[in-house]
């Protein structure tokens, strides 16, 4: 396994831990925990735990300083394919459409086989004939219409 899934691991069993979707940890001690450098938490909290995917990372500088990371909670009746259409914006990266399709397949959301379509659908690869100053406006809309058409 690689550094940086463990990272990813560990922080998902603190917040598993922790029973409310909210974990607050200091990087430092962390990094010294798991035996890396602290850009490398860095790293695996701006690239694995975005709103995209799911989560609220705040952080506090300076000697008391903190991390919390807290799973975003849907209100009561509200889709969780709707609340990603509302977060994807005007435009989206194959990144992030790609981040955003992986973690509503881990959640259970997206079956294996809607994902593999998704993923095609989004790639840069199908927007190859698309002027590339507008593929991630077309790639936004054609996601929130994938995701509207999931919500029953």
């Amino acid at each position: 396994m690689r550094l940086t899934d463990e990272i990813a691991a560990y922080i998902l069993q603190m917040l598993e831990l922790a029973g409310d979707g909210e974990a607050e940890l200091r990087r430092n001690e962390l990094a010294e925990a798991l035996g890396c450098v602290p850009s490398q938490i860095n790293y695996v909290l701006t690239s694995r735990f975005t709103p995209e995917q799911g989560f609220i990372v705040e952080s506090k500088r300076g000697g008391g300083g903190y991390i919390r990371i807290r799973r975003v909670k849907l209100e009561r009746g509200v889709s969780p394919f709707m609340h990603v259409v509302n977060a994807v914006g005007d435009e989206i990266s194959p990144v992030t459409a790609q981040a955003i399709i992986e973690n509503l397949e881990d959640q259970g959301l997206i079956s294996r086989n809607i994902s593999r379509v998704m993923l095609a659908a989004l790639s840069d690869q199908a927007y190859r004939d698309i002027p590339i100053n507008i593929r991630d406006r077309v790639r936004a809309s054609l996601l929130k219409q994938m995701l509207t058409a999931l919500i029953t």
